[in-house]
């Protein structure tokens, strides 16, 4: 089939093959936490702050993990990042284990897991098309969504199962285990490409310390700047991310718990029917070799995001609510593929690690902000009306970017 014809590349095999068993664990990793957190604290305001210590940590550092995933081997970053995020999962598993886990500790592992992110995401990013052919990309790019999405439509359901039966620690230390699992699999590509393991020739700034830290920013802000509909993206998506993201993220719990009487099991399946739309969206766009209208089915699917959240808001039945996590998941898919492939298409490759790190920088400035309200937002007025309000949110801004001429015509 088209879609999986970037498998025949074998670094890139590997690296997928990895990276789907580490974020099987992340799945186990998120709902267990959820869960914990709400068992532990039952409010939505810890929840909040859980995330906040993730995020913050990340959008200090990622300009600096920008700069050094372009001046490294970009594989070599995400070797080490896979060994560190175990090593920090793995105590949390044995805290868990003991007894002895409390919310600090967690607070603590965010902090630490978001630091790695600010360099994993922009290398993760930037050595696809590294290892990876350019006709190959579209498939490439797919397949990383659909394992991310394929994660999260098993781990769920098997995270709830592991969290009735096994506890929380098991779920955090199978979380641990495909870290270690996934520096593994990076291993035999650097072995086999040792020219992936040495500093990237098209950086001279990394070679003869001609260049300053602040130099090889400097380029990648020009990039983004020079680039209509990528500086217009960013900035939207800085709120669409707390419009959409931030109920979604901290809120659903609550509405899972207080709202609809259910379980960890309601939790779990709305999360993996979100996934499940994520996938086909994968598959769909995933058979083309080139997007066209790219700028209008972007945000058209952002619209479709929004409308999403909104009924979230708007009813209790719980078929409905599946439809719309469905219809979130497979406009966010359309979304993010769209975005990854005009990335790597249209930004130099020698930008792209500083690019992508600013690109998540602008897009998730505002998300510890977001996180913080909507915690208090929903202890304070309940998770349904922070659903509809950010729905609409997310709806107007995705009208506002398709005003914008530089949006319609990218094609």
């Amino acid at each position: 089939m088209t879609l999986f014809r970037s498998l025949t590349h074998r670094p890139f095999a590997l690296l997928w093959s990895g990276q789907t068993i580490s974020r099987l664990g992340n799945s186990l990793y998120r709902i267990a936490l959820a869960w914990w957190v709400l068992e532990k604290t039952g409010s939505a305001t810890a929840m909040g702050t859980v995330l906040i210590f993730s995020s913050v940590p990340m959008l200090i550092f990622l300009l600096v993990g920008g700069v050094v995933t372009d001046r490294t081997p970009r594989l070599r970053v995400m070797w080490l990042s896979d060994l560190l995020s175990g090593l920090v999962v793995s105590i949390v598993a044995i805290l868990a284990a003991t007894r002895l886990l409390e919310v600090w500790h967690v607070y603590i592992a965010s902090i630490l897991f978001g630091l790695v992110s600010a360099f994993f995401n922009p290398a993760a990013t930037a050595v696809i098309p590294e290892i990876t052919p350019g006709e190959l990309l579209t498939s490439a790019n797919s397949l990383n969504s659909l394992s991310r999405q394929g994660a999260s439509i098993i781990g769920p359901a098997i995270g709830a199962s592991i969290v009735a039966l096994g506890g929380t620690s098991l779920a955090f230390g199978l979380d641990a285990l495909s870290f270690f699992i996934s520096a593994a699999c990076i291993l035999p590509i650097l072995r086999s490409n040792p020219e992936l393991d040495a500093v990237p020739a098209a950086l001279p700034s990394a070679q003869n310390g001609l260049h300053s830290v602040f130099t090889d920013l400097r380029e990648g802000w020009q990039a983004v700047a020079a680039s209509s509909w990528l500086w217009i993206t960013i900035v939207i998506f800085a709120f669409v991310n707390v419009t959409s993201g931030s109920p979604m993220s901290v809120s659903l719990p609550f509405l899972v718990n207080e709202t609809l009487h259910a379980d960890v099991a309601l939790l779990g399946l709305f999360i993996s029917v979100s996934s499940v739309g994520y996938v086909i969206g994968a598959v769909w766009l995933g058979h083309y070799t080139r997007i066209r209208r790219r700028g209008p089915l972007a945000y058209l699917a952002t619209l479709l995001i929004g409308v999403a959240v909104v009924f979230f808001g708007l009813t209790t039945f719980i078929p409905l609510l599946a439809a719309a996590a469905f219809m979130e998941g497979l406009a966010m898919s359309v979304f993010g593929l769209i975005w990854d492939n005009s990335l790597q298409v249209m930004v130099p490759r020698k930008l792209l690690g500083r690019v992508a790190a600013i690109d998540s920088l602008g897009s998730f400035v505002l998300l510890p902000i977001g996180y913080g309200v909507a915690g208090w937002a929903t202890d304070l007025i309940g998770a349904p009306l922070v659903f509809l309000i950010g729905g609409v949110l997310t709806i107007a801004l995705a009208l506002l970017g398709l005003a914008h001429p530089a949006i319609r015509g990218l094609d």
